[in-house]
């Protein structure tokens, strides 16, 4: 009988549940992109502004632009909204940042949904060491079906 009530949760609650499958990532387009923290500053002692730099893979040097914001008021997470531009030769890219970030220990993790110029999505995730002034990602591109 126990067997069977177990059985029965997990048919019943399955459907629930999110599986990395249901966003799928190319296998074939992870890349890695490394920043250099340029500057960060806050306006009000609550928000927080970072602004970096760095090498992302395809794109080359790109420079980012985030806002922090703690709009439930957790403490030690939130979420973040941002823009990145990168040019290479003469075409100029631009994409859209927001995502989520909690404090572990000295970094924050961070994940991101990103949108790009070039009609690509991104997942993103990584780590915010402001000692050490570096954004490190794992990125990849997420299939569309186009």
């Amino acid at each position: 009988m126990k067997n069977r009530l177990k059985a029965f949760l997990l048919v019943c609650l399955s459907p629930l549940s999110v599986s990395a499958a249901e966003l799928a990532l190319d296998p074939a387009s992870f890349f890695d992109a490394n920043f250099t923290i340029d500057s960060t500053y806050t306006r009000d002692g609550q928000n927080y502004e970072v602004s970096a730099s760095g090498e992302a893979g395809p794109y080359g040097r790109v420079y980012l632009s985030y806002e922090f914001t703690d709009k439930q008021d957790l403490g030690d997470r939130g979420e973040y909204t941002g823009h990145a531009w990168t040019q290479n030769g003469e075409t100029v890219a631009t994409a859209t940042l927001q995502g989520v970030y909690y404090k572990d220990g000295r970094t924050f993790r961070i994940y991101g949904l990103n949108t790009l110029s070039d009609g690509k999505f991104h997942f993103a995730e990584g780590a915010i060491d402001f000692v050490a002034k570096t954004m490190t990602f794992k990125v990849a591109d997420i299939k569309t079906g186009d």
